[in-house]
């Protein structure tokens, strides 16, 4: 975990920005002593973001499954993939 003070990001915003994207990893502000802040490159929060649609896809396929959507099974879904492929 990173943390740095709020003075950093004011006074010496470029190593800020550095090591954000260094570390592909949230850096926490503070602000007299608390947190405040968290700061990280638009890299590294676009992934985050994706993370995070994916998992959110994943938990709604899953509700669907136990809600009794049709399923099918890997080689039905690869040969699916394969024929949608020769389409395009």
């Amino acid at each position: 975990m990173i943390i740095k003070a709020s003075a950093t990001l004011r006074n010496d915003y470029s190593s800020i920005s550095e090591l954000a994207k260094e570390t592909k990893e949230p850096i926490y502000i503070t602000k007299n002593g608390e947190g405040d802040l968290v700061v990280m490159s638009i890299e590294a929060f676009e992934k985050r973001e994706q993370i995070l649609d994916l998992r959110l896809k994943i938990l709604q396929a899953e509700q669907e499954r136990i809600n009794g959507a049709e399923t099918i099974t890997v080689p039905e879904a690869r040969k699916r993939l394969r024929e949608r492929i020769n389409e395009i």
